[in-house]
């Protein structure tokens, strides 16, 4: 079992563009498993995580509803934003300045053949992360993610999470608010769930900007911890 992770920061790019680029190596992680089985072989299968931010863009998931999206495509053109209808789990979320997200591409035979275990371990890295800024990120029943004042009136999403796999690959993952101007999450309803606000991290700690590369810093050491991993930097 390899488990070493490659680990790419991506900086600022073009949704469409880091979607491509998860497909490919999807794709390569599943070819090499096809022909390991068909040819007998053990070649080790690599995994990725990468890290990007997003300009505005709202997508929504395979199983998501349209209406969960409140702009036209006029007003989406207006607010400098796009709009994808894409392969993973969940319905409509925005991604865009100031969010973190994070793209795991495991094959999870390297790791633990367990899909829900490995949305719960995602959901704990970023709860681990949380609680070094002194806040309190929990999971709410039936919602996947991470939620602060979860059963009280002012819960509140700060990370939301949707995964596709197949043969045990996984793409897609997690965006975390850190420094997000949070008015783009009024024209649409988040996830589709209604009457759930959304926050940021910096809104939570009271202070104007957080800063991201510690706090990727943070999440790939609880990563690490709950996935028994080693991340290495690549170019």
């Amino acid at each position: 079992m390899n488990k070493k992770v490659n680990l790419q920061d991506l900086g600022t790019k073009d949704f469409k563009e880091i979607w491509d680029y998860q497909e490919e190596i999807f794709k390569k992680i599943i070819d090499l498993k096809i022909k390991n089985r068909r040819e007998e072989t053990n070649l080790e299968t690599p995994n990725y995580f990468l890290f990007v931010e997003h300009p505005h863009v709202y997508t929504l998931g395979k199983s998501g509803d349209l209406s969960n999206l409140l702009l036209s495509e006029k007003q989406l053109e207006e607010k400098g934003a796009t709009f994808y209808k894409i392969n993973r789990g969940g319905d409509i979320t925005y991604h865009g300045p100031g969010q973190i997200v994070g793209y795991p591409i495991l094959d999870l035979e390297n790791f633990f053949t367990d899909i829900h275990k490995y949305l719960r371990f995602l959901e704990e890295a970023i709860i681990l992360t949380l609680a070094e800024y002194n806040i309190i990120g929990a999971r709410s029943e039936g919602e996947t993610g991470v939620w602060l004042g979860v059963g009280t009136p002012f819960a509140r999403k700060i990370c939301a999470m949707g995964v596709r796999a197949s043969r045990w690959v996984t793409m897609h993952g997690f965006a975390l608010n850190v420094n997000v101007d949070l008015g783009y999450f009024d024209n649409i309803i988040p996830c589709g769930i209604k009457g759930k606000a959304v926050t940021s991290l910096n809104v939570e700690l009271g202070v104007e900007k957080v800063d991201e590369e510690e706090l990727k810093s943070k999440i790939v050491k609880h990563f690490n911890q709950l996935f028994d991993s080693s991340v290495s930097i690549i170019r």
